[in-house]
């Protein structure tokens, strides 16, 4: 709807100059609005860490986790619909670039999460030495649109821990 409004005046504008300030305030709302989503989905992450801490305390302790992570056991491990490729993809498509704050021009996270019996991901974590990408990468594992085919332990579906390495290089 805002860029209908935006297109209208700046169509409606015979003036470059003013053309040129219309396009400017436009494209200054709309970092404003990603940097506002980004706020709202850091808010959500932290929600749902709470969420997922909470019921890790719940379980009682002594009791194993049941995460497939011997390869050994594994007849299926989990998969992302279209593969690995299309998943660092649509990870890469989800990052907020303009939320990594970084002196190096490239930086690096391993995230860890756990594909659920259901094919959901849960409990993302990312390591790396770049704080905000981590939490970037962190919300883009928990943004994504399709689930995965769960992995499969003695033709039941299992709890499958993924990790998937990524990096980030900063253009100018």
């Amino acid at each position: 709807m805002l860029n209908n409004e935006f297109k209208k005046k700046f169509d409606a504008e015979s003036n470059v100059l003013k053309k040129d300030a219309i396009k400017g305030d436009f494209l200054f709302f709309m970092k404003k609005m990603d940097s506002i989503e980004n706020t709202a989905l850091i808010g959500a992450l932290l929600r749902v860490r709470n969420i997922e801490d909470l019921q890790t305390l719940k379980t009682t302790k002594g009791i194993s986790q049941d995460f497939t992570d011997k390869s050994a056991n594994v007849e299926k491990m989990a998969d992302y619909p279209g593969g690995i490729n299309t998943l660092r993809q649509e990870v890469a498509d989800l990052l907020y670039v303009e939320g990594v704050n970084s002196d190096s021009k490239t930086v690096k996270t391993d995230v860890i999460f756990i594909v659920e019996k259901d094919g959901s991901v849960s409990n993302v974590h990312a390591q790396g030495d770049n704080f905000t990408f981590n939490r970037q990468a962190e919300i883009a594992l928990y943004s994504i649109s399709e689930k995965f085919s769960p992995a499969m332990v003695k033709g039941d579906p299992a709890r499958f821990r993924f990790r998937i390495p990524l990096t980030l290089t900063m253009v100018d």
